[in-house]
């Protein structure tokens, strides 16, 4: 089978087409013929510095759809021949892979492979930044980070249909913010180091209830300006590459604010069955149409390496994916 793989560190270029025999499915494990990879920013990280990969090659890839070819021991309610979509820690990028049976997820009725590819990542992130973690409540307002991005798409939406009674958007510019406008997003910033004061003006001087921020550094720190009297701020990642921002409680405590943090890969080595639980309640909200997620662009697996080119260019929008089958 083929699959994409690096052998060190570095650029798009460093992603190759390799042929690899296809895995086998172990104990509580199902063998899967993938159809759409997800491309996604932790894959470029990963690429590029090494985030979150033990050793060398490595396949990138969190998220597939496709067709269960193979069950392994102790695995029930599952198929063989069945339309899936499933969370990965790497390797997606194949043509056939393996994954627990606690991160496979069937697919609603009358989802489309395509489709199903966008969700694993992006669906159970933006649920729980908006509900689990950020715990917003109707008529409360919100503002993102990245908002035209893959997770920023489906956040808008997200937040929308839980009632908010304003959701704001940051991006880098007029055409990302044309592309958040069309999901559920009332007013987007187009200067990611002038919006606290924007949002300040936007809000009457109060500032948001809610901040998303996958950024990280000094970005963090203006979204945390941003926050309105028990305000909370959401940390989702380190996308600007900065070192970690800190905060103690001197800082937070006159006005009552709060600081959280979401991985959903680090959800999903420790609390599989709380990943399981989110993938299912997030899914229902593409299935009966509260969210859509739409694929920009799509790439051949074997030119994985422009999918990264494009996503790391920063002017890309929404759910970016592999063909493989």
């Amino acid at each position: 089978m083929r699959v994409i793989e690096f052998r060190r560190y570095g650029g798009p270029e460093v992603l190759e087409v390799a042929e690899a025999g296809a895995p086998v499915p172990g104990p509580g494990q199902v063998g899967i013929e993938v159809a759409y990879a997800g491309v996604n920013f932790a894959d470029l990280k990963a690429r590029a510095e090494g985030y979150r990969v033990p050793s060398l090659p490595f396949r990138p890839g969190l998220d597939v759809s496709g067709r269960i070819r193979a069950l392994g021991e102790n695995v029930t309610g599952l198929q063989v021949g069945q339309e899936v979509a499933a969370f990965l820690p790497g390797g997606g990028y194949a043509e056939v892979v393996v994954a627990d049976a606690h991160s496979v997820f069937p697919l609603p009725h009358g989802m489309d492979l395509r489709t199903a590819a966008t969700l694993p990542t992006v669906l159970p992130t933006a649920h729980a930044l908006v509900h689990e973690a950020g715990r917003l409540r109707a008529g409360e307002s919100v503002l993102v980070q990245g908002a035209a991005g893959g997770v920023g798409t489906a956040v808008g939406q997200v937040a929308r249909a839980a009632g908010a009674k304003a959701v704001y958007g940051v991006v880098s510019s007029p055409d990302k913010a044309a592309h958040a406008l069309e999901h559920g997003y009332d007013r987007v910033f187009t200067d990611p180091a002038g919006f606290t004061e924007e949002v300040r003006r936007a809000t009457g001087g109060r500032g948001v209830d809610l901040v998303l921020d996958p950024v990280g550094g000094r970005t963090l720190q203006r979204g945390l300006d941003a926050l309105a009297p028990f305000g909370r701020l959401v940390s989702f990642g380190n996308a600007g590459g900065e070192e970690p921002w800190q905060v103690d409680a001197a800082e937070l405590s006159p006005l009552g604010r709060s600081v959280s943090a979401f991985s959903i890969l680090l959800l999903a080595r420790t609390a599989p069955e709380a990943l399981r639980e989110l993938a299912q309640r997030s899914f229902a909200l593409v299935a009966d149409g509260t969210v859509r997620l739409p694929v920009t662009a799509e790439f051949p697996l074997a030119e994985a390496a422009e999918a990264h080119r494009l996503l790391g260019s920063r002017r890309s929008t929404g759910k970016l994916l592999l063909k493989v089958g």
